[in-house]
């Protein structure tokens, strides 16, 4: 696998590949230096994880310990748990003996059970044998500060996809135990994300929840176009080709500055570029990104009712709000103004629209070039 490509999309970008961010970045170091708990949202692949992995990688020292874990794959108590610990033991200490230690010592009550493979230092899964309704099972919560308070250091702990846990049976149960725990640490602080933003901002935003003004909240934009022209053009001189900046400024626009598709679509151009980056190669490269993605499109909206195809047709004819007033009921067909509320929650849930400052946007950029071209764009264009 050649890492030195010029352009990343589909993995966390590093190095040469991560751009701008300077603000966000800087202010979650802060964050990590001084123990703030921090909330990170905004949409799927806007580039949460990098500016995430970026700052844990410039916090990371003897006194400050980060602990990283990805938690998409948990669909229970007892599976974040397992996850969680073995997370904490084995990302503060380089030594397999110093985890099992630590597991003895602070968490003896609930039985860890270590299961080693060739390679201690790198293959190692734990599990317990507890009941998750009980007490005991708090000194997971805990293992973190104690392992912090005997190392003498501070330790932040990042939980990619933390929406997962509304997932969860008897979810706000678990919220409160997490939350009665970790509210409490002195050497702990926390940094919570994940790719389903109106999960996220259900769970850290909504009064009745426990999460509600856990931490400081960062609301993540898009980068803006000066920067991703500057880093376009520099990726291809870099690799001996030459992109001209308009032609680099029509690659953000394509695709609303969307972060992934910014890099994809920058990708495509420079494949397609012998030496000078044409109109020629960036047309080629937009068929290739809407053929790509046309089978997850397709399916994507296959099984969409006619409410929620309607609905999509008045966003892409430009209508943001007021979607319950008459006049669009009428000629969109979206029945009742109650309906309009059913239809915003299923596409919500689909990951199909996204409100942003009150007004509602298709969420996928290049879905809606996609959509403007097929049947739905033209469905209301006599009415």
């Amino acid at each position: 696998m050649n890492n030195d490509r010029p352009f990343t999309f589909g993995t966390a970008a590093y190095g040469d590949n991560f751009t701008d961010r300077e603000y966000e970045t800087a202010r979650l170091l802060s964050n990590f230096k001084n123990g703030v708990n921090t909330i990170l949202i905004s949409p799927r692949r806007w580039g949460k994880t990098s500016l995430v992995r970026k700052v844990c990688q410039l916090a990371n020292s003897e006194k400050l310990k980060i602990v990283y874990l990805d938690i998409f794959s948990c669909r229970s108590e007892r599976e974040f748990f397992d996850m969680y610990a073995e997370a904490v033991l084995k990302q503060t200490s380089s030594k397999w003996e110093e985890w099992i230690e630590n597991a003895k010592l602070f968490l003896s009550r609930i039985s860890p059970k270590f299961t080693f493979g060739t390679d201690p230092m790198t293959d190692f899964s734990l599990a317990f044998d507890f009941n998750p309704k009980s007490d005991d099972i708090d000194d997971i919560l805990r293992l973190p500060e104690k392992i912090g308070e005997k190392k003498k250091c501070n330790i932040v702990v990042c939980i990619d996809e933390f929406q997962q846990i509304a997932e969860f049976d008897d979810s706000k149960r678990f919220q409160k135990r997490l939350r009665s725990v970790w509210q409490l640490q002195k050497t702990v602080s926390y940094c919570l994300f994940g790719s389903k933003k109106h999960l996220m901002n259900e769970l850290f935003e909504e009064k009745s929840l426990p999460f509600y003004k856990f931490g400081d909240a960062i609301y993540l934009n898009k980068i803006d176009t000066v920067h991703w022209v500057k880093y376009i053009c520099g990726r291809f001189e870099a690799t001996g080709k030459k992109i001209s900046e308009e032609l680099a400024e029509k690659i953000c626009t394509f695709v609303k500055n969307h972060s992934y598709y910014v890099q994809q679509l920058a990708w495509l151009v420079w494949v397609h570029t012998k030496e000078q980056a044409s109109e020629q190669e960036f047309a080629d490269a937009c068929r290739d990104i809407l053929d790509q993605n046309t089978p997850l499109f397709e399916k994507q909206t296959e099984n969409l009712t006619n409410y929620q195809l309607n609905f999509i047709c008045a966003v892409l004819d430009g209508i943001h709000t007021g979607f319950t007033t008459r006049e669009v009921l009428e000629k969109y067909c979206l029945g009742s103004s109650a309906n309009v509320g059913t239809i915003k929650r299923a596409l919500t849930n689909k990951e199909l629209i996204v409100t942003e400052r009150q007004q509602i946007f298709l969420q996928d950029p290049v879905m809606e070039v996609w959509l403007r071209s097929h049947f739905l764009y033209n469905r209301f264009s006599n009415v």
